[in-house]
């Protein structure tokens, strides 16, 4: 299974993420964007101004994906932001024809609150995630219904991560009935 972490800069995706691995069985983080950075080094791509509109990136995290599930098994937690509807739906139905089943979940906060989440980083990062909000507000509404919404406001990591994997670990059956 893929656990697949979308919402915008400053949601709280990547610690969200580092908290779930231990509380789900045989989990694994696995960070899409590390694929984006390798092909950074390939030279003489074209100049996009994003590494998800290279075709090559959507297929190689499916691939990665895949290749690592079948490598070890288990699943993977794979936070990444992704507002574009149609690359989203080439990973997942990329997901789900190499037979992984995929929960997405949409970390989700109000305005204020990102904003106060992003500005302390906005001196190392540039205002990069600040100039996104509004294509997230955008994307809020496929998203929404593409995946379940996690409000994060108010929330510490290991409180959503405890919440999403609630919604992910199936209790075990006691055997009665």
């Amino acid at each position: 299974m893929v656990i697949w972490l979308n919402g915008t800069f400053g949601a709280g995706k990547t610690s969200t993420a580092k908290e779930l691995v231990p509380l789900v069985p045989d989990a694994r983080y696995f960070d899409p964007e590390q694929v984006g950075y390798m092909l950074t080094t390939v030279s003489n791509l074209p100049r996009l101004g994003n590494f998800q509109h290279w075709k090559p990136w959507r297929h190689l995290v499916v691939e990665t994906a895949a290749q690592l599930l079948d490598y070890v098994g288990g699943v993977l937690v794979m936070p990444q932001t992704v507002l574009f509807e149609e690359y989203w739906r080439e990973i997942r139905d990329g997901l789900e024809s190499a037979g992984i089943p995929v929960r997405l979940f949409v970390l989700h906060t109000d305005q204020d609150t990102l904003v106060r989440r992003i500005e302390p980083d906005a001196e190392a990062v540039g205002n990069w995630r600040l100039e996104h909000l509004a294509a997230y507000q955008e994307a809020f509404a496929w998203l929404s219904r593409e995946g379940e919404v996690v409000d994060t406001t108010g929330l510490l990591p290991e409180e959503v991560a405890r919440h999403i994997a609630g919604l992910v670990i199936r209790p075990s059956s006691t055997g009665c009935g």
